[in-house]
């Protein structure tokens, strides 16, 4: 890569999300959501191919050489979200059938917004991050 060339072709996003239990993880994202396990390493990380994106499910671990005042821990209150993922969904109601009938708990039935631009609806992953299912009005 040249100087001045960023980004550039070929670059990926991975967002990583820091898990208390990896086997639960594991079984929620493939089980629940459809997500194709990539790679795994160790015990302690696993690459997830959903919907054109890659996730990284990593147990939590104090600083590194590369990072020495980060420490990686699962989220400790669902409801104070740092960061959420929002499906989008060409019907919300059925995808809202599918997941609970999964085992997915929402927060509530899906609702429409005030205005009609949108029906939504959250529900959480086992450590408590946030996923929205959407469908534009």
């Amino acid at each position: 890569m040249a100087s001045g060339e960023f980004p550039t072709e070929g670059m990926e996003l991975t967002h990583i999300l820091v898990v208390s239990d990896m086997e639960r993880s594991r079984q929620f994202y493939r089980e629940m959501l459809g997500a194709t396990v990539f790679r795994e390493y160790g015990g302690t990380s696993c690459v997830l191919q959903f919907q054109g994106a890659w996730l990284l499910l990593v147990t939590g671990g104090g600083p590194t050489p590369d990072k020495p005042t980060v420490t990686f821990a699962p989220p400790t209150d669902p409801d104070t979200v740092s960061n959420a993922f929002t499906i989008r969904v060409p019907d919300c109601q059925a995808a809202y059938d599918v997941l609970k009938g999964r085992g997915a708990e929402f927060l509530t039935p899906p609702r429409t917004s005030e205005g009609g631009w949108e029906t939504r609806c959250f529900f959480r992953d086992p450590d408590g991050n946030l996923f929205e299912i959407s469908q534009a009005g």
